[in-house]
């Protein structure tokens, strides 16, 4: 039991991660955090994918004349280089719809601007 768990130490930090990111999304009500713990989450996806790219004894996919080596998958490196672009450019509107927010509601506490709209109503 105890090998499982030091020799896969990556995939529990990714959930350890995921957790933490998750935990912040739901739980807290200020929206900035919650935009942080979405990039949290985001982080631990992204290493994961990273890490399971990684074949035992493999090396870097740079072809070589006349070798036969075993190569890592770039597949997942390269798909997750747009998953980051895509998750700055969410993370930059996120953080500009909260300055809308905050213009219009004067804070940007979730439980505050949910209460405004009650009355509102």
């Amino acid at each position: 039991m105890i090998e499982i768990i030091l020799t896969k130490y990556n995939y529990w930090i990714y959930i350890i991660l995921m957790m933490a990111g998750l935990y912040t999304i739901v739980a807290k009500g200020n929206l900035i955090k919650k935009v942080i713990g979405l990039n949290i989450f985001q982080t631990a996806v992204l290493l994961f994918y990273v890490s399971m790219s990684k074949i035992e004894g493999g090396t870097a996919p740079i072809l070589m004349k006349g070798a036969e080596v075993l190569y890592d998958n770039p597949l997942p490196q390269v798909l997750m280089l747009t998953a980051i672009v895509v998750g700055v450019s969410v993370t930059a509107v996120a953080l500009a719809i909260i300055l809308l927010i905050y213009k219009a509601y004067g804070t940007i506490e979730e439980d505050q601007i949910l209460e405004m709209n009650k009355h509102n109503d």
